[in-house]
């Protein structure tokens, strides 16, 4: 069975299928925050549809962060870190440079997550 969580006009913010949650690009909504402060609204973002599904972070299986300055990364690490446990870490690809659709928008962060 499939379902599908946070409907918009082109996308869902998650879909379920087999006890994976597949999670759509997520991104910042105040865009006047630095790279760390992006990441962490989005990873409370995150966990909210992770709570809604019925998972949480320490089920991520991977993770997608697209950055739009690879200099910032170190920011984003931070905020990342903060938010995972070292136990708990998902695999996870940084890909850099990146257009996110407007020049404040610095981070967008794509999750696989298992429900149990």
């Amino acid at each position: 069975m499939t379902k599908r969580f946070n409907s918009r006009p082109h996308l869902h913010g998650g879909v379920v299928h087999n006890g994976v949650l597949y999670a759509s690009g997520h991104a910042a909504t105040d865009l006047d925050l630095d790279m760390k402060g992006q990441t962490a609204e989005i990873c409370e973002k995150l966990d909210a549809l992770l709570a809604q599904v019925g998972s949480d972070k320490t089920k991520l299986l991977h993770a997608r962060v697209y950055l739009s300055d690879m200099s910032a990364k170190a920011q984003m690490n931070e905020a990342w870190m903060e938010w995972l446990d070292a136990a708990h870490m998902p695999s996870r690809a940084a890909i850099g440079g990146c257009d996110l659709g407007d020049p404040k928008r610095l981070v967008e962060i794509v999750v696989t997550a298992a429900i149990d």
